[in-house]
């Protein structure tokens, strides 16, 4: 096994495991999706019917899991006993990684989206140090994701500048997730190959996908609600060029599509992902 290859926690295409859709998958369990993802805080502590459920993809599927509520950026103290929670759960299901969103998303109480963290150097240590916590709990190195964001708090430094900062201070990976680059760079007017361009190979894990909404033609809102854009594929097909055919996840939430209609942006992923593996082997 070379080294590219190790590095990864999950290999191939991954498709986000949603209740709606968990029937559907386990009537006829799909051979083209190669890995799958699930919010912990939505299957911690979950026993009965649904626990069993949880257990029929895990003994079948390779499984990361995405956190939507650690709130790394938040002033308010770190969740402890969820970290621990996450932990005795990926031992449990056997789960290759955890990543979180880079953002706060709540104080005194849960606000239930994801809000900025403002771009600074202080917000760097701060976050950092609360990441390094996290890991030192998990016994294990976590990923960030670059999030979507639509009023930042303060740009003292760009989102590059303080993702690729956060990431050096806490020495933790990166799941980059390549519909938020599309998002962000329309919203706040940057080059979205640059901004690729510029993430840390060494650090990458795996790939998020997904669509979103045209609010206008200078406002995309991320929602996971709809097909992936062709911005987005195009992102994805240069990624792949830059970084090789890193492992990607697509994301749905909500309005899901027949299963087929699903199933063919998994395929597509696969597609690019091979077509990337034969431009690399032609180049040695």
């Amino acid at each position: 096994m070379n080294d590219e290859y190790a590095r990864y926690p999950v290999h191939g295409a991954g498709l986000g495991l949603r209740r709606p859709i968990a029937d559907q998958l386990m009537a006829d369990p799909p051979a083209d999706v190669d890995f799958m993802e699930v919010a912990p805080e939505n299957w911690i502590h979950v026993g009965g019917a649904l626990a069993k459920k949880l257990r029929f993809f895990t003994e079948r599927y390779p499984f990361v899991i995405h956190g939507l509520s650690l709130s790394i950026g938040a002033p308010s103290p770190l969740n402890e006993q969820l970290v621990r929670d996450i932990k005795e759960f990926m031992a449990e299901h056997d789960i290759r990684l955890y990543s979180e969103h880079l953002s706060a998303c709540g104080d005194d109480g849960q606000l239930y989206d994801l809000m900025p963290i403002p771009f600074t150097e202080e917000a760097v240590r701060y976050v950092a140090k609360r990441v390094q916590r996290v890991q030192d709990i998990l016994g294990q190195r976590m990923a960030l994701e670059n999030v979507s964001f639509y009023a930042p708090i303060d740009t003292s430094m760009s989102e590059q500048e303080f993702l690729l900062a956060v990431l050096e201070e806490a020495d933790c990976d990166l799941m980059l997730d390549i519909n938020n680059i599309v998002v962000n760079s329309i919203n706040h007017r940057y080059d979205a190959s640059a901004f690729l361009q510029s993430m840390p190979a060494e650090r990458i894990r795996y790939f998020h996908l997904a669509g979103h909404y045209v609010e206008a033609e200078d406002l995309r809102i991320d929602t996971h609600g709809t097909p992936v854009d062709e911005q987005a594929w195009q992102l994805l097909r240069e990624a792949y060029s830059l970084f090789g055919p890193v492992p990607t996840l697509l994301e749905r939430d909500f309005n899901f599509p027949p299963m087929d209609e699903l199933l063919d942006e998994v395929r597509r992923i696969k597609q690019l992902q091979a077509e990337a593996g034969n431009r690399k082997a032609a180049n040695g």
